[in-house]
């Protein structure tokens, strides 16, 4: 096994505050792309670059199992002191970039085809929107090896690494977006050019980030990295992590239809205040990492006090941050909706909903910081079998609250399905401690 490190308030901080700081940059990048091709002074490139990016995010979405499954094992592998499966992961995670990348690109047209079925757009809009997927789908092996990277470099509690490669790619896309658009003229396809370009550089620099792991051979061990068994224990976790944000997605997804239903205006305010809740998951995304890379190696090295360690000293600083996030939207909620609309009827609307946003930080607590402590465990089995029985719950809710208090009675339910999510992985935390000394 590894030395041990000490628990300790810093050591959380350290692995926190470089994420909660990478995060931020990522709406800064949306907000660029859609600035700069908003100077073309036309409607349609707007709508094709925001369309065309969805879409990637969604197919890129669905690779998502990779970073935490890879910080789950490796953190794992870490603690228990074996450094040949610690290579051999990161290997494998590259493997599943390329293939997964490879896929996205053979099978371009069907999915293309699907997703303007899903979401059709006019005739210049979609022809835009193809032209931007059509340059962007090339660094789809290079986007997705990242999330194995960033996987890898979190197991390692080096998510200083992982905010430099956000910078480095956030920002080279900045340039590259202000040079080709409005330098050069090139229009959508130079938004998308500048994408790839900081894409592909962005692994080239995560592989340099891991370049320990390349110093001696283990990496390309074969034996180790085809392991039978272990692959079949990273399929297991990989699928179990799928189906669970699959499952969490349909109830954002349903959150949205159901929103619609009330008529444009609600629907206006619902999506306003959902960025409330994205700001949520971006601050306390850092403290749910942390939460992963110390699980992960307390149950690798079979210390259980290490593990509830590890993860009362990570919930302590999502505690903090949730009333902090609070106290910020109850004093400031008004002013950030104003901010984000200025329609009047809108402004009002989403007032009427701020109390939710207040508390949603609070009572989500629990679901983010338990997701990160049993990915960490690689307690997927229980992630996902648990997000099954919160979803019923959220329907539930639904079905009873909605037509008792309309779209306040659609953010209740929300809430309850955050309050299930926590209360039924916490049922499962006993077993998963008693799992470090088995």
């Amino acid at each position: 096994m590894t030395e041990a490190l000490p628990l300790t308030h810093r050591r959380v901080l350290k692995i926190a505050l470089p994420i909660v700081l990478s995060n931020a940059t990522v709406p800064i990048l949306g907000a660029v792309d859609t600035g700069v091709v908003g100077q073309m002074g036309e409607a349609a490139p707007i709508g094709a670059v925001g369309l065309g990016a969805i879409i990637l995010a969604s197919l890129y979405w669905v690779f998502g199992f990779l970073r935490m499954g890879t910080t789950g094992m490796v953190s794992q592998a870490r603690g228990a002191g074996d450094t040949a499966e610690v290579a051999a992961l990161l290997t494998r995670a590259l493997m599943i970039g390329v293939i997964g990348g490879g896929l996205l690109i053979l099978f371009q047209a069907p999915l293309l085809w699907a997703a303007f079925q899903v979401a059709p757009a006019s005739i210049e809009v979609e022809s835009l929107a193809r032209s931007y997927i059509g340059i962007r789908i090339w660094s789809a092996p290079f986007n997705i090896a990242v999330f194995g990277l960033t996987g890898w470099l979190i197991a390692q509690e080096r998510t200083t690494g992982v905010l430099l490669l956000q910078l480095w790619m956030n920002g080279l896309n900045i340039g590259l977006d202000l040079w080709f658009v409005l330098g050069l003229g090139w229009g959508v396809e130079g938004v998308a050019i500048a994408t790839v370009l900081a894409e592909v550089s962005g692994a080239g620099f995560g592989l340099w980030l891991c370049r320990d792991a390349f110093k001696t051979t283990l990496w390309r061990d074969w034996a180790q990295v085809f392991d039978g068994a272990r692959l079949m224990h990273m399929l297991r976790v990989n699928t179990d992590i799928l189906i669970r944000s699959v499952l969490l997605l349909g109830i954002m997804v349903s959150f949205t239809f159901f929103g619609a239903g009330f008529g444009d205006l609600t629907l206006a305010s619902n999506q306003i205040l959902m960025q409330f809740i994205e700001i949520t998951a971006y601050a306390l995304d850092g403290f749910a990492f942390a939460a992963e890379a110390i699980v992960g190696n307390a149950l690798g090295a079979r210390s259980r006090m290490a593990l509830r360690r590890g993860a009362v000293l990570a919930s302590f600083w999502g505690l903090i941050v949730s009333a902090l996030l609070a106290l910020g939207f109850a004093v400031l909620g008004g002013t950030i909706i104003d901010v984000m609309t200025t329609a009047p009827d809108v402004r009002a609307e989403a007032r009427t909903y701020l109390p939710w946003m207040v508390a949603g930080p609070l009572l989500g607590l629990a679901a983010w910081m338990l997701d990160g402590i049993f990915i960490g465990a690689t307690r997927t089995r229980d992630m996902r079998n648990m997000m099954v029985l919160s979803l019923l719950v959220y329907l539930a809710a639904v079905a009873v609250l909605i037509p008792l208090w309309g779209n306040h009675g659609l953010w209740a339910a929300l809430m309850i399905s955050y309050i299930a999510r926590g209360a039924t992985l916490f049922a499962k935390y006993p077993g998963l401690e008693r799992s470090a000394e088995v």
